[in-house]
């Protein structure tokens, strides 16, 4: 087939969820609170990372980059969903999809590496921690956070490289309520077998790669607590991890049952609703398993709060 002689697509329709208008402005408003949600408490983690002295440590460090993910990822996705609610054509530009494209998959690979290396973190911290404050010094926090990111970066080159000359000339509808690759892929009209084998080979050697790692460093954290002699002391070491698991698991079993499986443009439904949980619900659920189940956190949520009170109380006096 001459594809030369076909006009080439300038946007795409983004279909979302296509529901009753009533249904959408319900489900507007429900994204809409999970969204800010998600945009104040991790904005509020990274604040408290920054200024308060107890969270000066390489696990909080990784904690607040977590949640700048987090903010970027989201907001990638969610203001484009949100403003199609109440727009008639629903449509996002050809460069426009490629970017978002892009930038969530960068995001969302650099979020895995960040994940691996919090657990290698946990493992330092359980089975040496006379040594953890050397091992986990500034510079290598930093190079460990760098190292996330070129990971991505490279996780993606190939698949851009792929999909870069990929001509999209036909149909130009997305069954989805972002420019998600799968469903983007199976609109080109050329032959897009080798991209869906790349896309495959990359999601499962990232997503199965770095759950190793963690699985790895999770394996001797347990053989080290089992160790400890005191119920005291195996419950104080196990609460260090228990945020980590928790959103280890909400991650990777929903983004193992999105990407790394064959066909994965055929359940459309089910691919949303897991995409939503994690875009939106899982983001939104982080500042929470992080803040509610440690101590420190709380502590420094709290002293921030007072001081807030402290100073509008002081201006309304003076007032």
């Amino acid at each position: 087939m001459d594809h030369k002689n076909k006009t080439r697509v300038t946007e795409f329709i983004l279909l979302g969820f296509q529901n009753e208008k009533e249904v959408e402005f319900f489900l507007f408003a429900v994204s809409l609170l999970m969204y800010m949600t998600s945009l104040i408490g991790n904005t509020m983690i990274i604040l408290l990372v920054c200024v308060d002295y107890r969270l000066y440590s390489p696990m909080y460090f990784f904690v607040a980059n977590l949640s700048f993910i987090e903010v970027t990822i989201t907001s990638t996705v969610l203001p484009k969903m949100l403003a199609n609610t109440f727009s008639l054509t629903k449509a996002i530009s050809f460069v426009g999809c490629l970017t978002q494209s892009v930038f969530y998959f960068l995001l969302g690979s650099t979020e895995f590496f960040i994940l691996a290396v919090m657990s290698f973190d946990r493992y330092v911290a359980i089975c040496n921690p006379l040594r953890y404050t050397i091992i986990m010094n500034k510079q290598t926090c930093v190079f460990l956070l760098l190292g996330s990111y070129v990971g991505a970066f490279f996780s993606m080159l190939g698949l851009s490289v792929l999909t870069a000359p990929l001509i999209f000339c036909g149909p130009n509808k997305i069954h989805h309520f972002f420019c998600d690759r799968a469903p983007v892929l199976k609109l080109a009209c050329t032959d897009i077998s080798l991209a869906e084998l790349a896309d495959f080979i990359s999601s499962a050697v990232l997503l199965l790669g770095s759950l190793l790692l963690t699985g790895v460093s999770y394996t001797y954290i347990v053989i080290t607590i089992f160790r400890i002699p005191s119920v005291q002391g195996r419950q104080k070491a196990f609460s260090t991890c228990v945020s980590h698991i928790t959103v280890v698991t909400l991650y990777y079993g929903s983004s193992i049952f999105l990407y790394v499986r064959p066909n994965k443009g055929n359940a459309v439904d089910i691919n949303r609703f897991a995409t939503v949980l994690n875009t939106i619900v899982t983001p939104m659920l982080n500042p929470f398993i992080y803040s509610l189940r440690n101590e420190k956190v709380k502590e420094a949520l709290r002293d921030a709060f007072d001081k807030c009170i402290g100073r509008l109380t002081n201006l309304s006096s003076q007032k």
